[in-house]
């Protein structure tokens, strides 16, 4: 009985040996969100899978959410939040890393990158320096590129001999003379978006930025300029007036100025980067081969200004292998990524060189114009808090060009609100890019 009990023993120990050894060989398991069908999560398997034959010790599952970036944010909040470590490393939207890195859900990557930390910024647009750093602290690496273009129907203005336009008064003017000319009920001057959705920040944001005008200063605190708030709501209240923008703006969205645009009943529209690969290649297109992009035009003595967008990739704080998943966003943050999501899903590069790079231009013709207006853009607000501050700036633009508030109406509700939201932001709260 006592040898049965030695054996089974020494089974036993043989049995958990076998296992320890087992697990320590077994390959770590990586979880990433990826976001939602725009950032192409389908392109990303591909990669992952070359990455994984490299990697033999490590495996990455890929989950995907909701569409759009405002839904994502909300439901990572709700995971983070509850210290989750669901995923070890996610996509966030540009608006996103202030606000997470600020309640500790993403970990700083200065420790595991080194001297790199600084280096990888100087191959980036510019911008993107902004964005990804919270309190001197690399938190987030860009993903890909974004940012509100001006786009043109290239055929109408070669038609009326109308040159692209600088300045808002030039695309008021150009705009004009062609619906005159057209007298067709259909066209519309310029779309952009005015119900009161993210793309509404950018609406008011343009022109404000272009009089030299930040909301926040360095420090996170409220820098709010009054007249030049003033005069950018008042050039959409004119161009309203002026037939040049739909009475209805107030209820449109992104995909209705895609839309109208793609069916040849806007001259100008403001949109994101994503809309040229379909104006150019969705079948139902009827502008075709005459697409204009040019940077957002300027206010009168102003500047030209964009609105940055994009995606950035970011590490769990909460994370069993933040090594690995810091060297895993590292790889998706690389060039080779970022070229393939380029060629294969037009998604614009985050570095500089990419836009100079001939195999690149020759099957994305649009690049060298996409440049510019990036090198232009800015960042909405940098905080912890920003989705109140969206929530009080697209509200109130929307009210103002739907006619229900008066420019000084929304220009007050907008001081009125960012006020009380800074001023009870959390001390952490602070940006030092």
């Amino acid at each position: 009985m006592k040898l049965q009990r030695i054996k089974l023993a020494f089974a036993v120990v043989l049995l958990a040996t076998s296992w320890l050894a087992s697990a320590a060989n077994a390959p770590i398991e990586l979880r990433l969100f990826a976001g939602g069908n725009t950032t192409r999560p389908d392109l990303l398997r591909k990669l992952l899978d070359d990455y994984e034959a490299k990697n033999p010790g490590v495996r990455i599952q890929i989950s995907v959410g909701s569409a759009t970036a405002e839904l994502q944010r909300k439901y990572l909040t709700t995971l983070l939040n509850a210290k989750d470590s669901t995923y070890d490393a996610f996509i966030l939207d540009i608006t996103s890393p202030a606000q997470f890195a600020a309640a500790g859900w993403i970990e700083p990557l200065n420790k595991y990158v080194g001297d790199d930390a600084e280096q990888f910024f100087a191959e980036y647009l510019p911008v993107y320096r902004k964005a990804n750093w919270f309190n001197n602290r690399l938190v987030a690496l860009p993903a890909y590129s974004d940012a509100m273009f001006m786009y043109y129907r290239k055929d109408l203005l070669d038609q009326y001999g109308i040159a692209a336009p600088e300045t808002w008064d030039e695309l008021a003017s150009a705009a004009r003379t062609i619906l005159s000319a057209k007298n067709d009920a259909n066209l519309q001057g310029l779309s952009i978006q005015g119900a009161p959705i993210e793309g509404a920040v950018c609406t008011f944001l343009l022109p404000y930025w272009s009089q030299g005008s930040d909301v926040i200063d360095h420090n996170g605190q409220l820098n709010f300029n009054r007249e030049h708030a003033t005069k950018g709501l008042q050039l959409w209240r004119d161009l309203v007036a002026q037939g040049v923008i739909k009475k209805t703006v107030a209820e449109i969205k992104t995909g209705d100025t895609l839309n109208d645009f793609k069916a040849g009943k806007a001259i100008f529209a403001i949109n994101w980067g994503f809309a040229w690969d379909r104006f150019q290649r969705d079948a139902d297109s009827r502008v075709r081969n005459n697409i204009g992009v040019i940077r957002l035009p300027k206010m009168a003595g102003g500047e030209h200004a964009s609105c940055i967008g994009g995606y950035q990739w970011a590490v769990s704080a909460f994370s069993r292998h933040k090594a690995e998943s810091v060297a895993l966003v590292r790889f998706l943050g690389s060039v080779e990524v970022s070229t393939h999501l380029a060629l294969k899903g037009g998604l614009l590069p985050t570095r500089t060189a990419l836009y100079r790079d001939e195999a690149l231009n020759t099957q994305i013709p649009w690049l060298p114009s996409a440049e510019p207006v990036l090198l232009t853009a800015k960042s909405r607000p940098v905080t912890p808090r920003y989705a109140e501050v969206s929530n009080a700036v697209r509200s109130a633009t929307s009210a103002v060009l739907g006619g229900s508030m008066s420019v000084t109406e929304g220009v007050n509700d907008i001081e009125r609100r960012l006020t009380r939201i800074l001023r009870s932001a959390n001390p952490t709260g602070v940006v030092r890019p």
